[in-house]
């Protein structure tokens, strides 16, 4: 079973908002992007180096949402 992820999207005058939702409590981590297997890392460099804000918040039951404002 693949498990529950919300995205919402908010348009803001100067930015767009993006907000994920999962249940893992795991923050996210910079790793090295892996280019032979395909098993990701690209992410968490490409947010932060693209958005003007970034924050983790932990769930109410569980899990974590991670918004970022992104230039419009």
């Amino acid at each position: 079973m693949v498990a529950p992820y919300t995205l919402r999207l908010a348009a803001h005058p100067g930015a767009i908002e993006v907000a994920i939702e999962d249940p893992s409590p795991r923050l996210p981590r910079a790793r090295t992007p892996d280019l032979v297997d395909g098993t990701g890392g690209f992410g968490w460099h490409m947010l932060n180096d693209l958005a003007h804000h970034v924050l983790v918040t932990p769930g109410p039951e569980g899990g974590k949402t991670v918004r970022a404002l992104l230039p419009r």
